[in-house]
């Protein structure tokens, strides 16, 4: 069940940076630059929220099912909520950070978090596949 939820809310965590991308969209109209590069633009940095999400989310649900179906251990649920926590303190601190060009506490932990998870969900079931 835990495993369920854990992917359910990294699917929400997607949708709703994608929606905080349109919201952007919105705001600027169809005159305003939709395509940023300016690592301070408010825009830019949902989108790069979005596109990094993008990036790791859809790996980790892959990883977190295989290590469901290969194993009941506990660890995996603890690596499901993990993988949500993470990714979940990245959004945050991208979206509350000032600038893309500089990072911050909450933003690192959560990359960290990622590239830690990921890769136990990865040795996991490479392990519980032996």
């Amino acid at each position: 069940m835990t495993v369920v939820v854990c992917i359910a809310l990294l699917g929400i965590l997607l949708f709703l940076l994608g929606a905080n991308v349109t919201r952007h969209r919105t705001i600027r109209g169809n005159t305003g630059n939709q395509m940023p590069t300016d690592p301070a633009d408010r825009m830019f940095i949902a989108q790069r929220a979005h596109g990094n999400a993008a990036e790791y989310v859809p790996t980790l649900i892959v990883l977190i099912l295989v290590c469901a179906m290969l194993s009941d251990g506990w660890w995996v649920q603890a690596l499901a909520i993990a993988a949500v926590v993470s990714r979940t303190l990245h959004a945050v601190g991208l979206l509350t950070s000032r600038t893309m060009a500089t990072h911050g506490p909450v933003r690192d932990i959560g990359a960290m978090g990622t590239y830690l998870t990921g890769i136990a969900l990865g040795v996991t079931a490479i392990v519980a596949m032996a």
